[in-house]
C-alpha cells in the first residue's frame, strides 16, 4: 500500500460568523462504520444544535469513499465545502462534523460556503498528523563495532528501535517503514561489508506510523 497522512488523533475547533457558532470535530476514521459512528456520536451530544454537517474521506489515492450531507442547511453550502476542505488537505481516513447554533442572522448561500470552509480549516489547523503505512518488523544479529553505527543508520531512516540483547554479539530489532527496508538492508551491507543480514520478524501492512518531528 502506498502511504498517507491521517490524523493521528482527535482535534476541535470553534468559529463565530455573525453570531453564529461552528464547532468542528474531526476524527480518524478508517472505516465508513468508523466515520459514520463518530457522525452519530457528535449528533447526540449536540442534538439542540441547528445543525451538524457531516463529511468523510476513507481511503487515499484511487481508493477513495467520500461522503458529505448538508443536514439541512441550503443545498451545496455546508457538506460540499467541508467535504473540499478535507479532499484539499491531503489526509485519509478522516471524519469532520460541523456543528452550527444559528445566531439569529442569516449568512445567504456565499456566507454559508464561506462559514463551514472556514470552520474546517480552523479544525485542520489544530490537527496532528500521522502516516498509515505498510511497517516491517526486523531483526539483525551483529558485532558490537557495528551496533552504534546501525542505530544511526535506524535514526537516519526514520525507525525505531524496539528491543536490544546484548550477548557474544548484539541483537537488534527494529521498525521501519516498508518504503525505507532496501536503504536499510543497502546501508547494513555496506557498514558491515556483507557480513550482517536483516530478518523480517513481522509486516504490518496498515500501520500508523508517526509523522514529521513526532518522534
Amino acid at each position: 500500500m502506498g502511504e498517507y497522512a491521517v490524523p493521528a488523533g482527535p482535534a476541535q475547533a470553534e468559529t463565530r460568523v455573525s453570531n453564529s457558532r461552528f464547532i468542528a470535530h474531526l476524527a480518524p476514521a478508517a472505516s465508513v462504520e468508523a466515520a459514520r459512528a463518530f457522525i452519530d456520536h457528535i449528533r447526540a451530544e449536540y442534538a439542540d444544535a441547528t445543525h451538524n454537517v457531516p463529511a468523510y474521506v476513507i481511503g487515499h489515492g484511487a481508493s477513495v469513499t467520500a461522503h458529505c450531507n448538508d443536514d439541512g442547511e441550503p443545498a451545496g453550502t455546508a457538506g460540499r465545502p467541508v467535504l473540499a476542505v478535507l479532499q484539499g488537505s491531503g489526509l485519509g481516513d478522516v471524519v469532520v462534523v460541523v456543528t452550527r447554533y444559528f445566531g439569529g442572522t442569516k449568512l445567504g448561500t456565499g456566507g454559508l460556503v464561506r462559514a463551514y470552509t472556514e470552520a474546517t480549516q480552523a479544525v485542520l489547523a489544530v490537527t496532528a498528523t500521522a502516516r498509515r503505512a505498510s511497517v516491517h518488523h526486523v531483526r539483525v544479529v551483529m558485532p558490537y563495532p557495528l551496533f552504534e553505527q546501525a542505530r544511526n543508520l535506524i535514526a537516519q531512516l526514520g525507525g525505531e528501535v524496539v528491543k536490544e540483547d546484548f550477548a557474544a554479539e548484539v541483537t537488534v530489532e527494529a521498525r521501519l517503514t516498508s518504503s525505507r527496508l532496501e536503504d536499510f538492508k543497502a546501508g547494513l551491507t555496506e557498514l558491515s561489508r556483507g557480513q550482517v543480514e536483516v530478518e523480517i520478524v513481522e509486516v504490518d501492512e496498515n500501520a500508523i506510523w508517526p509523522g514529521e518531528g513526532e518522534r
